[in-house]
């Protein structure tokens, strides 16, 4: 299978079927700039969830590859995966952390499976986390695409991040 690429709003996800909407968030409980704003706009439970998640430090531990799954509406679940460790760069590095992506991928894969889910996003981590597509791209192949998993990814206009 190979990642399906449209223009259009990835909290607004097109098909049929049990869905997924991944995104990438911050290991410090921060939420508030990038995609969040949309998803907020749309549904506040994965907010309110989100932060009671960081707040408890419970289970799922809240920890990078982590991911927190929320059902917002029949058959729609929104999947914070925590792939972002702060919200700065430090001495060059981006926030953005490939690892913890392809670890809460897997979790992400293995949920869609359970739930016969296909598997919407934004180009995650490479806004404000400042990673590169192709290496985020690669994980998704890798732990989604491979397994059999339909994954749509959305860019609001077509000028997409890099």
């Amino acid at each position: 299978m190979a990642i399906r690429y449209v223009i259009g709003d990835a909290t607004a996800p097109e098909g049929e079927g049990p869905k997924v909407i991944v995104h990438v968030c911050n290991d410090i409980g921060g939420w508030g700039r990038g995609f969040v704003v949309a998803l907020s706009k749309r549904w506040d439970k994965p907010e309110r969830e989100y932060r009671e998640w960081h707040q408890r430090q419970s289970t799922p531990p809240f920890d990078l590859g982590e991911v927190l799954f929320v059902q917002v509406e029949e058959a729609l679940w929104v999947a914070s995966l925590i792939g972002q460790h702060g919200i700065r760069s430090k001495h060059g590095k981006p926030p953005v952390r490939y690892e913890a992506i392809k670890e809460g991928m897997g979790r992400v894969a293995e949920f869609a499976r359970q739930h016969g889910a296909s598997v919407h996003m934004p180009r995650l981590g490479c806004g404000l986390a400042g990673g590169k597509w192709p290496n985020v791209e690669r994980i998704i192949e890798e732990e989604l695409c491979r397994p059999g998993i339909d994954v749509t990814v959305y860019d609001l206009s077509e000028t997409p991040l890099s």
